[in-house]
């Protein structure tokens, strides 16, 4: 328990910054990149995440600090900092983790390259090694290349965002003077050239930049250095103005690719020279230049995890089909409707199957003559996403098919404005939600003709319904014919589509409606109870400041609270006075911990617990901006499980980190050595023994 050096009458006392909190759980991941004890190439693949993470974050956070400061905002945050001093404190941390990073990025270069597997530079090529390089850039790279000189005739070219480019600096022999060059390095064939079929690689930029005589001839080449640079991404759409709103999201989407640069990237070896042309074009300051002794765009070491080297990475996990029964072959089609109406059923990914299960259950939607209606919300799918496939075959049969598509899932927004398109042009009811908030919700209801009567089946989850992400991603999904949950699906779907006020809903909590309300009144009731109270939740991000106020207030009054929040937690928990009985753990692992889970033990009266799963986190973008969805859980096989989760996170000591007071996570002390995704795989495995 901490006493010293926490002030918990200030706002820094009492709450973690957000974007400080997001920084320290981007640096767990990148801790499971230094993790020796880690499968090499799953180790690749963690600074490849670490790496996309910070563009996302510097996309959209970093840019929205820029952005308060030119608008010249002088409001705090609820820690009571500004957005400078948020600025400088950003800087201050992903200092520390670049420097960490390139440490990885070393020592990970020379582990793969004991095992077979080298990323060269240009240097360390044989003859024949660069002659085959040399040849692969006059047949392949060079007739693509688009060298865009600097001067009075040609002014600097747009830099196009997360673009790696050459910059180029030359001396022209006929009058002396210097000229530059921007060269953009063509992503048409990766990140890195293969040599000879083997497991060898050299980094594009650097054939080009060995071949520049060709593409400059006469000129005298004094410098190269490659750099890239990171745009300002969000999407800000005036929906009171909007007349069309899929219209104006397509705007945005054009706009955004010429917003302002939040962020340089160079090669450390960069002069002044380039250092400061590259500064006063791309009109950004000093500080936003980041450089770097690796090579950019570490997200692309996904190439290299993309090898197939099973002997490098973690054994594939085969989900299970959680419906079949203990005998009979195991690729057997069950009646999903007929399981559901015999009672709930909780499924949980990719423990156990997303396309044996969701997608198996859109798909007998749309192809049961008996099936009148399918609505679902779709906020990210996948490419080739069999769901909307089995939506359009629906529509095309002539059922009553409604989508809610939301337009404005922040970097798939050109994604779903495509699936928007096909689901209308075979008939779909397509809607885009509510004017100033986001459809986050994951649901759906599909209403069934039977011999006693019309019958509404749903599935209420935590995750997209995406079919690649549920591989890789943790989410829980109950399927349900319970009458009132049908009820207020329908309702909820009825205002989605069209228009109400003030709807009663039995056993879905939504957001903005009442889920801040609903969850602040259960955190009181558990705090009535004083040390007989109990709180587990398990969440994305605990943010709200009015949320952990409430959890203060029933720490203090003896509750033993447990949060297991995978990213960004701004409570600051076991601090005397203040939050002594909560303990908060975050776990990294091969699966992203995506499911949200809330228990109050009280929440139906005294001794009896309340569960639910939905899509909110506790964050004020899902309590105030979003249709979020979290639905009552009943069932008691259902809750038992929910219970098995809930204990299984909770003594994980493999890949469980703990927050102190003092706002740093430490990885919890193995003493069993129980790993949670382990763990849960022989959960779901146990339980197709069992059935």
């Amino acid at each position: 328990m901490v006493q010293a050096n926490i002030d918990i009458s200030s706002a820094s006392g009492r709450l973690i910054n957000r974007e400080l909190a997001w920084l320290a759980f981007n640096s767990r991941v990148l801790a499971q990149a230094e993790d020796s004890l880690g499968a090499l190439l799953e180790r690749v693949k963690f600074c490849a995440i670490w790496s996309s993470n910070l563009d996302e974050f510097f996309q959209v956070r970093v840019a929205g600090l820029k952005d308060q400061i030119a608008g010249q905002f002088g409001g705090t945050t609820p820690d009571g900092r500004t957005a400078a001093q948020q600025l400088q404190e950003i800087r201050a941390e992903l200092d520390e983790q670049a420097k960490r990073a390139t440490l990885c990025v070393q020592q990970l270069t020379e582990e793969m390259a004991s095992a077979g597997i080298h990323i060269l530079n240009w240097e360390d090529l044989d003859t024949q090694e660069r002659k085959f390089l040399t040849g692969e850039f006059d047949t392949r790279i060079y007739p693509v290349l688009t060298p865009l000189a600097v001067d009075l005739g040609h002014p600097f070219p747009y830099i196009s965002n997360l673009s790696v480019s050459l910059g180029v600096l030359m001396v022209d022999p006929s009058d002396g003077h210097k000229r530059f060059a921007r060269l953009k390095v063509p992503a048409t064939f990766g990140r890195f050239l293969q040599l000879f079929g083997q497991d060898r690689f050299v980094p594009v930029e650097q054939v080009v930049a060995a071949q520049l005589p060709t593409l400059f001839p006469g000129m005298e080449i004094t410098e190269t250095v490659v750099f890239r640079v990171t745009r300002n991404a969000d999407i800000a759409v005036d929906e009171g103005e909007a007349q069309d709103l899929l219209e104006a999201v397509e705007l945005e989407l054009r706009r955004r690719r010429f917003r302002s640069v939040v962020r340089l990237e160079v090669e450390h070896k960069v002069s002044s020279e380039i250092r400061n042309l590259l500064l006063d074009e791309l009109d950004i300051e000093p500080e936003d230049i980041y450089e770097t002794d690796t090579f950019l765009e570490l997200s692309s070491l996904w190439e290299i995890y993309d090898l197939d080297r099973p002997d490098l990475k973690n054994k594939r996990w085969k989900s299970v089909n959680p419906l079949l029964p203990a005998s009979g072959p195991r690729d057997q089609r069950v009646d999903l409707f007929a399981l559901i109406k015999q009672g709930d059923i909780l499924v949980h990914h990719p423990y156990d199957s997303f396309g044996a299960t969701v997608q198996e259950f859109i798909w007998q939607a749309a192809n049961d003559p008996q099936v009148l209606a399918i609505k679902l919300t779709l906020y990210r799918t996948s490419g080739d996403s069999p769901i909307v496939r089995s939506l359009i075959r629906a529509a095309e049969s002539g059922k009553q098919v409604a989508v809610v598509v939301e337009l404005k899932a922040r970097f798939d927004e050109e994604a779903n404005i495509e699936w928007a398109r096909r689901l209308e042009q075979a008939g779909v009811h397509v809607a885009y939600g509510l004017v100033g908030l986001k459809v986050h919700a994951k649901t759906c209801l599909v209403v069934r003709e039977e011999a006693d009567g019309m019958h509404r089946y749903c599935h209420i989850g935590t995750g997209n319904y995406n079919s690649k992400t549920a591989r890789i991603y943790t989410d829980l999904g109950l399927f349900t014919a319970n009458p009132e949950i049908g009820l207020d699906l329908t309702q909820l779907f009825n205002s989605l589509t069209g228009y109400g006020h003030h709807v009663e809903f039995h056993h879905l909590v939504l957001a903005p409606h009442s889920l801040r309300n609903k969850i602040a009144e259960l955190i009181t009731q558990e705090a009535q109870q004083g040390t007989a109270g109990r709180i587990i939740l398990k969440l994305n991000s605990l943010v709200d400041a009015d949320i952990v106020a409430a959890l203060y207030d029933a720490s203090q009054a003896g509750v033993q609270i447990d949060l297991i929040v995978r990213a960004i937690c701004c409570l600051r928990p076991q601090v005397l006075g203040m939050s002594d009985t909560i303990r908060v753990r975050s776990l990294i692992g091969r699966y992203l911990e995506h499911s949200r889970v809330y228990y109050f033990g009280n929440g139906e009266g005294i001794g009896a617990p309340a569960y639910f799963i939905g899509s909110a986190d506790l964050m004020p973008r899902n309590l105030n901006r979003r249709v979020e969805a979290l639905v009552a859980v009943h069932d008691t096989t259902v809750r038992k499980r929910l219970d098995e989760v809930l204990e299984i996170n909770l003594k994980d000591d493999v890949l469980a980190w703990e927050l102190g007071a003092d706002g740093r996570w430490q990885r919890v002390s193995r003493k069993v050595g129980l790993e949670a995704h382990s763990a849960l795989e022989k959960v779901a495995l146990g339980a197709i023994s069992t059935k």
